[in-house]
């Protein structure tokens, strides 16, 4: 048997010690914030055309949202991450975050046009009332994750470059939500473990080997570095794609 502490006290493999500016760094999910807006410039670089100033803005607005006022709501709901920021900053960086991103959205209707509004109504309802848990959490399920954070930034980069929802884009949206079903499970395990777990008992026996014996390190690490393999990859996947578009 062994108690989980140390490491464990990091509610997150990114998490560091609470207090000052580490609390900021901790409360925007580096990783996934990383991940996440990945997706943005997917679905710009699987689009008929791609604009550079439209990607910068669609990512500008996503991680004024996603980033910032979804990840400030969520701590403000039971603080998962422990961090010691005050309640009305989180609620005024918050509101004050998604207000911008919706405003980015209404101005870009000049250029893209009324279609856009549907996307930025979905987008602040989708923040609010996911992270906020509302409707007795009915909305804080796997599916609506995979929805909400995978597939629709896909379909918003690409519904931002050219107006239209273009079948590569919305396979790219599939794509997104597969892959953020994976995150969901790989992090759920790992989260449970960090933020619930008391001790672990018994050990791993292999043919030929030594003991191991079960701690937080031998549950998580796999899960965990799997989980930093996958934000990195995102990232470069959609580089790489909007390199290859824009030059």
């Amino acid at each position: 048997m062994s108690a989980l502490s140390g490491d464990a006290e990091r509610v997150a493999f990114y998490a560091l010690r609470p207090g000052g500016v580490r609390d900021v760094v901790t409360l925007l999910h580096p990783p996934y914030t990383a991940w996440h807006l990945s997706y943005v410039a997917l679905g710009a670089g699987l689009a008929a055309e791609v604009d550079g100033a439209r990607l910068a803005w669609t990512l500008l607005a996503f991680f004024l949202a996603v980033g910032i006022a979804a990840h400030c709501f969520d701590e403000l709901n039971g603080r998962p991450l422990g961090t010691r920021l005050p309640a009305p900053a989180l609620v005024s960086a918050g509101v004050v975050s998604l207000a911008g991103a919706a405003a980015i959205g209404l101005w870009g209707m000049g250029s893209i046009g009324v279609a856009l509004l549907p996307f930025v109504v979905i987008g602040v309802a989708l923040v609010v009332a996911y992270n906020l848990e509302l409707f007795g959490g009915a909305l804080h399920s796997d599916a609506i994750f995979a929805l909400g954070w995978g597939a629709f930034p896909v379909l918003v980069g690409g519904f931002a470059q050219t107006g239209a929802i273009e079948l590569p884009v919305v396979l790219g949206a599939a794509f997104a939500a597969a892959t953020s079903l994976a995150q969901r499970s790989l992090s759920n395990w790992a989260r449970r473990l960090r933020r619930g777990g008391l001790r672990v008992e018994g050990f791993i026996e292999h043919a030929g080997e030594q003991r191991q014996a079960l701690d937080l390190a031998t549950l998580t690490t796999p899960a965990e570095s799997a989980l930093r393999a996958l934000a990195a990859a995102h990232v470069l996947l959609a580089v790489a794609l909007v390199a290859l578009r824009l030059t």
